[in-house]
């Protein structure tokens, strides 16, 4: 099935992530799941999914109209981070499972000229590539139903928007469990902007980080930005201005 922009409320899965998701979290027989070519000691992997469960089922117990009203907040952090979008690719995601709702912010940065691209599943266990989505354009359901554009050329975007179950202050992001989100990010070019978004009640002391986690440039809750690269580096944690300027 396809159809154009208006389809896209249909959905509540975010295309550029529910393939990372554990078959606990995705309803998906563990087989059908490739393999993450990367080792965790049992322990570790056992203590991020349960803190993974906690921190989803805290987030579901807030009312979708609070959940609402912090999605609002964050979006107008982002507006202030970004400042004027045209020009700049954005990739954005679909909310799930309690994840802020930031869907008319993506249609919004396109009505102001700025570019959004969604994620396109082309192998299990391979990084994801970006397609640009433009209003209208034809989607089509890929993996798992996932709607991604039908056809066009990959693109790089500027900034790619990850939702987060989890954060610690050095901007380490704790996602479903598949380790895609952290490959996708270190196949795109080195000046890609990483911001993670999620409400501050996920925040934690530490995702107990292992080599191949991959930090967020910036943190966006609706409490404000956070700057955790500045942090880790020793530098004041200020904001230096928009990205776009």
């Amino acid at each position: 099935m396809s159809g154009g922009d208006d389809d896209l409320n249909d959905y509540a899965s975010p295309p550029c992530l529910l393939h990372e998701v554990d078959p606990a979290y995705s309803g998906l027989a563990p087989s059908s799941l490739a393999s993450v070519p990367v080792k965790i000691e049992p322990s570790l992997t056992e203590w991020r999914r349960a803190e993974r469960s906690r921190l989803i089922a805290a987030r579901l117990t807030m009312p979708a109209r609070a959940r609402n009203a912090l999605a609002r907040r964050i979006i107008g952090h982002l507006d202030g981070l970004i400042g004027d979008p045209a020009g700049i690719l954005v990739s954005g995601y679909w909310p799930f499972r309690g994840e802020p709702d930031l869907r008319d912010w993506f249609r919004d940065l396109r009505e102001r000229r700025g570019l959004v691209a969604l994620p396109v599943v082309v192998e299990r266990g391979k990084p994801l590539l970006f397609r640009l989505w433009r209003k209208g354009e034809r989607l089509e359901r890929g993996v798992w139903n996932i709607p991604a554009p039908a056809a066009g050329a990959p693109v790089f975007p500027r900034i790619v928007i990850a939702p987060l179950v989890g954060f610690d202050a050095s901007g380490y992001r704790l996602g479903y469990g598949g380790g895609f989100f952290d490959r996708t990010l270190a196949a795109l070019p080195p000046d890609t902007i990483a911001i993670g978004v999620g409400y501050e009640m996920a925040e934690m002391a530490t995702i107990r980080p292992h080599g191949f986690d991959i930090p967020m440039r910036y943190i966006v809750t609706e409490s404000g930005i956070r700057f955790p690269r500045a942090q880790r580096d020793g530098e004041p944690s200020f904001d230096a201005g928009p990205i776009s300027s």
